[in-house]
Parts: C-alpha cells; sequence; structure tokens
C-alpha cells in the first residue's frame, strides 16, 4: 500500500514541474514582447529626437541674414543620412510663416487580430498644414522669417 502512495506521488511531482516550466515559460515570453516593444519605441523616439534637431537647424538657417541655401543643404543630407527614407526642407505657411520640416519613413505595426486595417499601433501623428504622403512621420517647426 505504501508503495502505490509513493508512485501516486511521483506522478503528481511531474505534473508540478510541468505547469511550473509553462508558467516560466509564458512569462519569458512575455518579458521578450515586453522588451522587443521598448527597442521599438526607443528607436522611434531616436527618430523624432533626430528630426526635431534637424527641423530646428533648417528653421534657424532659414531665418537667418544672408544666403544659407548651402547650410540647409547640409541639414538635407543629414536627414538622409540619420533618417529611414529621410528629407527635409522648408515649406511656406499662411499667415506670413513658413515651416521647416523633416520626414521619414514608418513601419506600420498591425496587431495579429486586428480585424479592421486601421486597427495599427504607432500612427503617425498629423503633420499640420504640410501634406506629406501615407506611412510617412514627420517634425515640423512654424517659424516666422
Amino acid at each position: 500500500m505504501t508503495r502505490a502512495v509513493c508512485l501516486s506521488q511521483r506522478g503528481q511531482s511531474l505534473i508540478e514541474v510541468l505547469v511550473a516550466v509553462v508558467i516560466t515559460a509564458i512569462t519569458v515570453l512575455g518579458l521578450i514582447a515586453v522588451q522587443l516593444s521598448i527597442a521599438r519605441d526607443t528607436r522611434a523616439m531616436s527618430y523624432r529626437e533626430q528630426a526635431a534637431l534637424i527641423a530646428d537647424a533648417i528653421a534657424e538657417e532659414s531665418r537667418a541674414p544672408g544666403p544659407g541655401d548651402a547650410a540647409i543643404g547640409q541639414w538635407k543630407a543629414r536627414a538622409t543620412s540619420l533618417l529611414p527614407k529621410g528629407d527635409a526642407g522648408v515649406g511656406a505657411g499662411s499667415a506670413g510663416l513658413s515651416f521647416a520640416r523633416a520626414t521619414w519613413a514608418w513601419q506600420e505595426v498591425v496587431p495579429r487580430n486586428a480585424s479592421n486595417p486601421g486597427d495599427t499601433i504607432d500612427m503617425p501623428t498629423s503633420c499640420g498644414d504640410i501634406d506629406v504622403p501615407p506611412r510617412v512621420q514627420c517634425v515640423a517647426i512654424a517659424f516666422a522669417e
């Protein structure tokens, strides 16, 4: 009778170990997903930071007296090298305002169980009065000349 109880307890111990392994695996997968999300958000924030720096520099060069076309060209080249499919420039706005802008391509992340194509993560923010093509992020800074 004692031998039957021991065999029964061994089976229960094996099930407990299996449940513990499953719970640990699910926890590890969750931590990996969080780390990937943090890495994606950090990369997006880095692009926004670089774009803001470029747009601010272009606005300052555009406001400076004298021709600043060479400096603006250098900032455009920097946007191309730092941002994915990056571009920068100056656009005319309304009421005497101009816009310095930096644009870059963004990766649309659609959840697997999304029922609508509009259910995306990391939707791009509006770029004010500046028209940008779809799947493009931008930073625009208004300035008066």
